[in-house]
C-alpha cells in the first residue's frame, strides 16, 4: 500500500513534541475537523493514546513531528500502525511565520501546522524507515563518542588554561595533553615545586611505567623538569589553581577512558556490517572515521538519488544566493552537523595519504583559499568518488 495515496491513512496527526508534554492535532481522512489534545511524556500515557488511535481508526496513521530521533520517536516507532513523517524544524518555523509574521509562537498551534505540512504536502516528506538495529547501534554509538571527544576538548582546554597560570612547564614537557600519561603527572606532581623536588629514580620509573621507554626522551624530560624555572611563586595563585587542575584532571580521566569504551564496542560491531571493508580502506580513515563514513552512507542507499543530494544535504555543498546584480556563495547553515563534520574531518585526514588529494588540496590553498574552504572543497570531490563507490 503506497504512502502517498489519499486511502493509504486513516487519520492524519500532528505533534508538537517536549520534554515534559505533547500537544496534538488530529484530523481523519476525509474530513476538515481537527481535534486538540495533550499527552504528559509518560509511558502509560502515550501507550493509552496510541491504543485509543488504533482502536477509533483502525488502520495506518500518517504522524508528523519535528524530530527523526528521541524519546517520542522510540516510543512511537514500536506501533506498527503508526507511519511518522519527520518535518524539519526550519520547515516548519517557516511555514509558522507564513500566518504568523510576528513570530508568536504556540505548541497547539505548531501541532496543527505539522498536521497541515502532513496533509497538504505529504509528497514532499519522506516517511521515517528505521534501518537495522546493528546500524542504529553504530549510528549512536559514533554520534556520543563525538559527544565525548567534544568533553575532552573542553576539560583538556580548561586544564590548559589553569596550567598557564601557575605550571606552564608541564604543557611544554608533554606534547599530548588528552593521555592518562599527562593525567597521572599532575596528579602524582600538581605543582611546579612538587615536580622540582621529584627524586630523578621516581621520574624514571615513572616514565617507565607509563611505558615512555626511549632513553633519550626520558632524559630530555628529566633535565627540562631540573632545569627550570617557576612561573610564580605566589601561594594565592598556586593554590587556587591546584585545585582546579586536581579536579579537571578526574573528568579528563574518566573521559579518556570511557571514549576507550566506546572505541571498543565500535570495533566489535563495525566489522559485522556490510560494506565496513570499503570504508575501513579508504585512505586515512581509519578505527574512528571509518564507522562514520559506513554511518553517513547507511543502509538506505536509495535515500540518495545523486551525490548532488548527499552533498547539499550534508551541508558540504555550498549555497549560491542571487538577487539582481548580486551574488554571494556560504556554505549551508541548515544541515546535519555531525554528518557534515564526518565527511570535513576525514577528507582533512586524506591530504597526506592520497596524492590527487593533497594535490587538489594545495591546488584550492595557492589560489588564495583558507584551510578549511580547501578541506571542504575536498570533500565535496571526495563525496561524489563515495558515491561512485
Amino acid at each position: 500500500m503506497g504512502f502517498g495515496s489519499d486511502q493509504a491513512f486513516t487519520a492524519f496527526v500532528g505533534i508538537d513534541w517536549a520534554d515534559a508534554k505533547h500537544d496534538i492535532c488530529v484530523q481523519a481522512a476525509g474530513s476538515s475537523a481537527r481535534e486538540f489534545a495533550c499527552i504528559a511524556h509518560e509511558p502509560s500515557q502515550i501507550e493509552s493514546w496510541a491504543c485509543s488511535l488504533r482502536e477509533r481508526f483502525g488502520g495506518l496513521v500518517a504522524v508528523a513531528l519535528e524530530l527523526s530521533k528521541g524519546p517520542i520517536v522510540y516510543a512511537l516507532q514500536k506501533y506498527d500502525f503508526i507511519v511518522l513523517f519527520p518535518i524539519n524544524p526550519a520547515t516548519l518555523a517557516r511555514y509558522r511565520q507564513a500566518f504568523k509574521p510576528s513570530g508568536a509562537k504556540d505548541d497547539p498551534t505548531d501541532a496543527e501546522l505539522a498536521l497541515d505540512l502532513l496533509v497538504r504536502h505529504r509528497d514532499k516528506f519522506t516517511p521515517l524507515q528505521p534501518q537495522s538495529a546493528p546500524m542504529r547501534t553504530l549510528i549512536y554509538l559514533v554520534e556520543q563518542r563525538r559527544q565525548l571527544v567534544n568533553d575532552k576538548i573542553r576539560f583538556t582546554n580548561r586544564l590548559g588554561n589553569a596550567l598557564k597560570q601557575y605550571y606552564p612547564q608541564a604543557l611544554a614537557w608533554f606534547d599530548q595533553r588528552d593521555t592518562p600519561l599527562f593525567c597521572d603527572f599532575l596528579a602524582r606532581w600538581p605543582t611546579f615545586a612538587q615536580a622540582k623536588r621529584a627524586h630523578r629514580a621516581g621520574l624514571e620509573r615513572f616514565f617507565w611505567n607509563h611505558n615512555v621507554r626511549f632513553p633519550a626522551v626520558v632524559e630530555e624530560r628529566i633535565r627540562a623538569i631540573k632545569t627550570a624555572t617557576a612561573l610564580t611563586t605566589d601561594e594565592a595563585v598556586i593554590n587556587a589553581y591546584r585545585l582546579q587542575v586536581e579536579v579537571l584532571v578526574e573528568p579528563l580521566r574518566t573521559t579518556l577512558q570511557a571514549i576507550d569504551r566506546f572505541d571498543r564496542q565500535i570495533a566489535k560491531l563495525a566489522p559485522t556490517l556490510a560494506d565496513y571493508a570499503l570504508f575501513s580502506e579508504l585512505p586515512g580513515a581509519g578505527p574512528h572515521l571509518a564507522p562514520r563514513l559506513l554511518v553517513a552512507f547507511g543502509e538506505q542507499r536509495e535515500r540518495f538519488k545523486s551525490a548532488d543530494e548527499l552533498q547539499r544535504y550534508s551541508g558540504v555543498a555550498p549555497v549560491t544566493e542571487r538577487s539582481g546584480k548580486k551574488n554571494w556563495v556560504h556554505w549551508r547553515w541548515q544541515c546535519p552537523t555531525f554528518l557534515r563534520q564526518t565527511f570535513v574531518e576525514w577528507a582533512a585526514q586524506t591530504i597526506n595519504k592520497s596524492f590527487w588529494a593533497g594535490a587538489f588540496y594545495r591546488q584550492h590553498r595557492d589560489q588564495g583559499s583558507t584551510h578549511q574552504a580547501a578541506v571542504r572543497a575536498l570533500a565535496y570531490k571526495w563525496i561524489r568518488i563515495l558515491y561512485r563507490c
